[in-house]
């Protein structure tokens, strides 16, 4: 079979298999197939969708299970982030029927890695859609097209949403209670699908599923004269350093909520007012901050000074273990690794990603491959590195901001609600950082109580490890149930 491209015909495969989940046995089946979105209105007649231009095919993986009418079975549209990721993290880490192997902690041990049946599937409450981008998993442009026709804010948002709508119309599920669940750069893009989904298809949505949200990209950016990292990153800063015991004796001994609250306490107090002030800050309250910033990150005071109290994230997972030889990951402080020499200004790679790469790569092949019954010798593009030439038209020279999208979606339908999870050892969208988003989202009293938030001892993938798996698996399924009035 060859991969799915927008010149080739639709492709669709389905098998049957079961699983025990929750106590029951679930028989469902698996579809592995692929859309062609079509640049409409171009041919003699616009309703004709087969006259017009192929650009591209989303490839999608799809469980539904047997023994409820479809129509009533809620419907969940799946997604990771990047730009440039598949949805191999989501489907195989936490929601699909099979996971990649790990052991307690979320180390996947050594190659050739393994697949077991997955008791966190949240297939228990709600079929489930998997979707990959265009240019990720094998979802291709066709040929002659430019990658600004789909690697760009606005035009992945587009296609995923006629992907959407396709999907309903093709599998009978526009009566399903729908939700989004993204991840990272995924609940960007889920936030902006709330709202266009109502614009463009009148698609209202039950719920969205926010990991580690991304929503104001100016608190995660690192620029000069933008100050607001600087103070979100300190509580990912200060878990790290707990976790891997680089803090004074006082705070070790304090459980990692109340050192965290601490921490978060400095960054909208005393800090927050230092960064504000820049050049005018008096010597002595700057040597008073220094030595608070200092106790909280684990960093010599030394250090922070040079920084000028800005420390940058690269700097961190470079300098807190440094006496120790070692550097710390990006999307999982826990996870540690070596450079090729401790002198650096930066760390090399992110040890939590190379935990995991490997062993999702063989994951969806094997999946693929031996159990779904898809063959292809394309390969299944894993993660790509779109977004060093993403196309973010609509914020020229503004920061990337998609909490408006999800406001305005609220208020159209006060009946959606969003779960959204946060780790506190997740260093690629920090925790505090995603919460100034939320509350500064603009909305009213009436609808704030519609966003609820849980916070895991945990990464950016706080569902690698068995605890912050298990309960999230039990939040999710509670929230869908919620959401679609059930409870």
């Amino acid at each position: 079979m060859q991969p799915a491209t927008a010149d080739r015909p639709e492709v669709l495969v389905q098998t049957r298999h079961e699983m025990h989940l929750g106590g029951r046995r679930l028989a469902y089946q698996a579809s592995v197939g692929s859309l062609t979105l079509r640049e409409q209105g171009r041919g003699e007649d616009p309703d004709k969708a087969q006259d017009d231009k192929a650009q591209a095919q989303l490839f999608y993986i799809a469980y539904t299970l047997d023994d409820s009418p479809a129509a009533q079975r809620p419907l969940t549209f799946c997604f990771n982030g990047g730009p440039g990721s598949s949805s191999v993290w989501l489907h195989l880490g936490l929601l699909g029927p099979r996971r990649v192997s790990c052991d307690d902690m979320g180390h996947s041990g050594r190659p050739p890695y393994g697949l077991c049946d997955n008791e966190a599937s949240l297939l228990l409450e709600s079929d489930l859609v998997f979707i990959d981008p265009v240019g990720t998993g094998f979802s291709r442009m066709s040929p002659g097209e430019k990658n600004s026709e789909f690697h760009d804010y606005q035009r992945d948002q587009d296609a995923v949403a006629e992907f959407i709508r396709l999907y309903l119309s093709r599998h009978g599920r526009w009566a399903s209670p729908k939700f989004l669940i993204g991840e990272s750069y995924g609940t960007t893009r889920a936030a902006g699908l709330a709202r266009l989904l109502q614009e463009r298809h009148d698609i209202d949505l039950n719920g969205l599923m926010l990991i580690s949200t991304a929503l104001d990209y100016q608190t995660l950016s690192f620029d000069h004269g933008n100050e607001l990292p600087y103070a979100l990153f300190l509580p990912g800063y200060t878990a790290a350093a707990w976790y891997h015991q680089a803090l004074a004796p006082a705070l070790q001994q304090k459980p990692l909520r109340e050192v965290v609250a601490e921490a978060e306490r400095f960054a909208l107090g005393d800090y927050w007012t230092a960064l504000m002030q820049g050049s005018r800050l008096g010597a002595a309250q700057r040597e008073r901050v220094a030595a608070e910033l200092a106790r909280l990150t684990g960093l010599s005071p030394a250090f922070v000074q040079r920084c000028q109290l800005r420390i940058e994230d690269g700097r961190f997972f470079k300098e807190l273990l440094r006496e120790r030889g070692l550097t710390v990951g990006r999307i999982d402080a826990r996870f540690t690794g070596q450079d090729r020499d401790d002198a650096g200004e930066h760390a090399e790679e992110d040890p939590g990603m190379n935990n995991l790469a490997g062993a999702y790569a063989v994951g969806i092949n094997r999946l693929l491959h031996e159990q779904l019954g898809y063959q292809s010798d394309a390969p299944y593009l894993v993660h790509a590195p779109l977004y060093k030439n993403w196309g973010w038209k609509g914020f020229e020279n503004r920061y990337v901001a998609a909490g408006e999208s999800l406001r305005r979606a609220l208020q159209a339908n006060p009946a959606m609600q969003v779960y959204v999870a946060s780790g506190y050892y997740d260093l690629a969208t920090p925790h505090a950082a995603g919460d100034y988003s939320l509350s500064h989202l603009g909305l009213r009293e009436g609808l704030q109580a519609n966003v609820r938030v849980s916070y895991f001892e945990a990464g950016h993938m706080m569902y690698i490890e068995r605890k912050g798996r298990e309960r999230m698996a039990g939040e999710l399924r509670d929230f869908v149930r919620t959401a679609t009035g059930k409870t």
